[in-house]
C-alpha cells in the first residue's frame, strides 16, 4: 500500500503525546513494579501507556499490525504495514525516579522502518525522521557531530538484561571503548541514546541483545542525521539483530575494529 508518512506521523504523536502525559505525571509517584525477570521491570505505567499508542494507531489504522514490548502482538489484516512500539523505554530508570526514559514509535511497511519517533515527556523532547526525509528535534533539523578522531569521542552504552551472567563480557567492551575515547555514559535507554547521536551530543553508542522496539525508532533518526549503523563486525545493520554498533559516521571504522578485536579475544571455542 501507499503510506502517508504525514498522517503516520500525526498519529505517533497522538500516541506519544497521550502516553507521554500519562508518564509525566505518574514518574515521581510510587509505582506498583513487577518483575519480568531478574532486573527486568515492568510496572503499571508501561501497560498503561502501551495501551494508550495502540488505541490511537487502531483507531486510525485499524488493520495494521503491531508488536509492543509488553506482550502486545497485533496480526492485523495488511500484513505489510507494522508498528513497532516501546511504551517506556528505560523502566527501570522510572522505577527510581530517574529521568532518563521515552517512548518509541516506529513504522514499518514491507520490512522497511519508514518512520520513527522518540519521546522524552520530562524534557519534552520529541525526535523524529522519515525515510529520505531527515531528522529533527522539536522541529528543528538535527545532524550527528563533525567529530573525526574516537579519541575525543564521547559515547554510549547500556547493558543487556543478562549482565549477571556475563559481566565480565561485556565489561571487556566497555574497558576496550573507555581507555579509546574520552568518555563513556550509561544511560539506560537505548533509544534515547542513539537519538543522542542523531543530534550530536554523543558521537557513537554500542550495545548487544537489543530489541526491535528498541533500536527501530531511533536507528532510523541516526541514519536521517547523517549517521552510521552496522553490527560489531562492520555488517549490515538489523533492526532484528543482536548487535548495534551506531556512530557519527566518522568514528564508524574505529569502533568496529575495536568491537571486532574484543569479539575475537572473548570468542568461546
Amino acid at each position: 500500500m501507499i503510506v502517508d508518512t504525514d498522517q503516520l506521523l500525526e498519529v505517533a504523536w497522538q500516541g506519544a503525546s497521550a502516553a507521554g502525559q500519562l508518564i509525566q505525571e505518574s514518574w515521581q509517584k510510587p509505582k506498583s513494579i513487577e518483575y519480568k525477570g531478574a532486573i527486568d521491570l515492568v510496572t503499571s505505567v508501561d501497560r498503561e501507556s502501551e495501551r494508550i499508542i495502540i488505541a490511537a494507531i487502531q483507531h486510525y489504522f485499524p488493520d495494521h499490525s503491531i508488536v509492543g514490548e509488553e506482550e502486545t502482538i497485533v496480526h492485523g489484516a495488511d500484513q505489510e504495514c507494522r508498528w513497532i512500539v516501546d511504551p517506556l523505554d528505560g523502566t527501570t530508570n522510572f522505577a527510581h525516579g530517574y529521568p532518563q526514559f521515552c517512548i518509541s514509535i516506529a513504522f514499518e511497511n514491507r520490512g522497511i522502518v519508514m518512520l520513527g519517533l522518540v519521546y522524552d515527556p520530562v524534557h519534552q523532547e520529541c525526535f523524529k525522521a522519515v525515510r529520505d526525509g531527515g531528522a529533527r528535534l522539536n522541529g528543528a533539523t538535527i545532524h550527528v557531530s563533525p567529530l573525526a578522531q574516537l579519541d575525543g569521542a564521547l559515547l554510549g552504552t547500556g547493558f543487556p538484561y543478562d549482565r549477571r551472567d556475563f559481566a565480565d563480557l561485556y565489561l571487556s567492551y566497555f574497558k576496550a571503548f573507555m581507555v579509546r575515547s574520552q568518555g563513556v555514559r550509561r544511560g539506560g535507554s537505548a533509544a534515547l541514546d542513539l537519538c543522542y547521536v542523531a543530534s550530536g551530543r554523543l558521537d557513537g553508542f554500542w550495545e548487544m541483545k537489543l530489541k526491535p522496539w528498541d533500536v527501530a525508532a531511533g536507528a532510523l533518526i541516526v541514519t536521517e542525521a547523517g549517521g552510521v549503523l552496522s553490527d560489531f563486525s562492520g555488517n549490515a545493520f538489523s533492526i532484528y539483530g543482536q548487535e548495534t554498533l551506531a556512530s557519527n559516521g566518522l568514528i564508524q571504522r574505529e569502533m568496529v575494529e575495536i568491537a571486532s578485536a574484543v569479539a575475537r579475544e572473548t570468542r568461546v571455542d
